[in-house]
């Protein structure tokens, strides 16, 4: 038993590098939007799809490579993740001009594969009873890293360049995938079916005309025929999407399970709080990158910025510490609707007050703790409403659709603080002070919408007293232990 435990204990901590790794990334390059603006001779709103590029790879390699995983075996597939963000890191570092730079963010966006593929590797490993906590744990991990990311950046840039960014995360992750390879067991658990690639390019291609209008709409004009042709065709493929999904023997998505109460609420509160963190994220350092003669601004460096941001990253890794212990006393609905409040108070102090830095710091510690109680409770919620065979998956899914909120979220506030910019190319205050209040307005419907977040295994009787795709009878390891 002991050694069963040291070995449980030593995959979660290769998962826990290889998430951690990946979800740095999706935070290590905003702080230095504006210098790799500069460096490639590009435009705001351009170097913006170097986040958004690689959050919209990532919502569409999520459930795709999740559901491979499952076919072929996820260490298998683990490996095939990393390899991707080492190569994606390594054409990103290489990239003599911003074409390139993006191709190389969607190809490190692949290996959002780690986290279904993870997810699914302690739900197969690891003993039942803990199975909770350490998805729990991983959603931690998740969480800090993305905000590790903002406050590594500087130090990073200012002693070896930005081109580092990407150099030191793929020795990394080449060294995680060496230890995976050896210590993460191959699942002897194997999902009979097939990839539905129909659904995987309707997902990617709405998503794709969504993103696009919304992030040149600005420029393009609200009411050209672009703008409103790529709406239309999103809106279109989005239906097909979901059509498909339901009728598909093997969903990417599964949307029976998207029908529960308890996952359905959580999913969009993760949808509405994505957009609203990956937004926060990219703009924020940018924000205090401003130099004080345009007026506002900090004319921080990407140091100080990262600095001005730590406050976001002590508080999201205290409350994702102190999560799991009060879950018992408290309830995940009761942390996720406080986290949901954290989260919209400090959108509405940074849109009503941030002329001094240290009003900006208070407002990113209060959002930290927001994110740091909505991450882990949404997974506890999950988790607890769904059969046991299904926790991998919709852990990955509220991971996935988390992504996609970011992707259309960073989209939407880049087209409203970069849409007028001023004669010397920096967006006005107002861009900002708009862009902050659409996160309030944002984050204060999630605080509704985790309102009606059944209570803690609310919905998962009709999970598993509900036929199965095949029409037969649940099996006893779908149940909960109290059914069983």
């Amino acid at each position: 038993m002991a050694r069963k435990t040291s070995s449980t204990r030593l995959t979660f901590m290769v998962l826990a590098a290889a998430a951690a790794a990946f979800s740095t990334l999706q935070s290590l390059v905003s702080p230095v939007l504006p210098t790799i603006q500069h460096d490639l001779h590009t435009s705001q709103s351009t170097v913006t799809w170097v986040l958004t590029a690689w959050l919209l790879s990532a919502s569409v390699a999520t459930p795709l490579m999740g559901r491979i995983g499952d076919m072929i075996g996820k260490e298998r597939t683990l490996l095939v993740a990393l390899a991707a963000i080492a190569l994606g890191c390594l054409v990103a570092a290489l990239a003599p001009n911003i074409g390139v730079l993006i191709i190389g963010r969607v190809i490190q966006g692949l290996g959002g594969a780690v986290f279904p593929v993870s997810f699914g590797i302690v739900r197969d490993e690891f003993p039942p009873a803990r199975v909770s906590s350490a998805i729990g744990g991983l959603s931690a991990v998740i969480a800090v890293g993305g905000g590790l990311g903002i406050v590594l950046a500087g130090p990073i840039v200012g002693a070896l360049g930005w081109r580092w960014l990407f150099w030191i995360p793929m020795i990394i992750v080449a060294a995680t995938a060496v230890l995976a390879h050896r210590y993460v067991p191959e699942s002897p658990v194997r999902t009979p079916g097939r990839v539905d690639w129909l659904a995987a390019v309707l997902l990617s291609g709405w998503l794709v005309a969504l993103l696009v209008p919304l992030s040149e709409a600005t420029s393009w004009g609200w009411s050209s025929p672009k703008v409103i042709g790529l709406l239309a065709a999103a809106v279109i493929g989005f239906a097909a999407w979901i059509t498909v999904e339901l009728s598909s023997l093997h969903p990417l998505i599964d949307m029976r399970v998207m029908r529960l109460p308890a996952v359905w609420t959580t999913n969009l509160v993760a949808l509405l709080f994505g957009g609203g963190m990956f937004a926060a994220f990219a703009f924020l350092p940018q924000f205090m990158q401003i130099p004080r003669a345009a007026g506002y601004g900090f004319g921080s460096s990407i140091t100080g910025a990262g600095l001005l941001m730590l406050p976001m990253l002590v508080t999201m890794a205290v409350a994702g510490t102190v999560s799991g212990p009060i879950t018992s006393v408290v309830g995940p609905k009761a942390q996720l609707v406080w986290g949901s409040a954290c989260g919209a108070v400090a959108c509405a102090a940074f849109t009503a007050f941030h002329d001094q830095p240290w009003q900006v710091a208070l407002a990113t510690g209060l959002f930290g703790l927001g994110l740091g109680l909505a991450y882990a409770s949404m997974t506890n919620l999950i988790v607890q409403s769904v059969p046991a065979r299904q926790t991998g998956a919709a852990g990955g899914m509220n991971a996935n659709i988390r992504t996609i909120g970011g992707s259309i979220g960073t989209a939407v506030v880049s087209s409203v603080i970069t849409g007028h910019p001023r004669p010397d190319g920096l967006p006005y205050e107002s861009g900002f002070t708009h862009g902050f209040l659409l996160l309030t307005v944002v984050s204060a419907v999630t605080v509704a919408v985790a309102f009606l977040v059944p209570r803690g295994g609310a919905g998962r009787h009709e999970a598993t007293s509900s036929p199965g795709a095949d029409g037969a009878a649940p099996r006893h390891e779908d149940l909960t232990p109290a059914q069983a």
